[in-house]
């Protein structure tokens, strides 16, 4: 039997210039994109958040939401 084997060559990353100004950057290539727009979203959750605790420490918005729950529990 003839076994032929191949060697395993990594593949290299080469920047190519995608445009005319040769840059050498590929804008193109959005590796990390996903992992850039997560912590976005996660950031302004957290702002969100934080926001919301504020406005909901508040005496009138606590009265107010005592008030629905009561209001709610007494209606069965």
């Amino acid at each position: 039997m003839d076994h032929t084997t191949t060697p395993l060559t990594p593949e290299v990353a080469v920047a190519t210039p995608a445009n005319e100004t040769g840059t050498g950057i590929d804008w193109r290539d959005d590796t990390g994109a996903q992992t850039a727009e997560y912590g976005i979203v996660t950031l302004a959750a957290v702002g969100f958040a934080g926001l919301l605790a504020v406005i909901l420490s508040g005496g009138d918005v606590q009265g107010m939401l005592t008030d629905l729950i009561k209001g709610a529990l007494t209606l069965g």
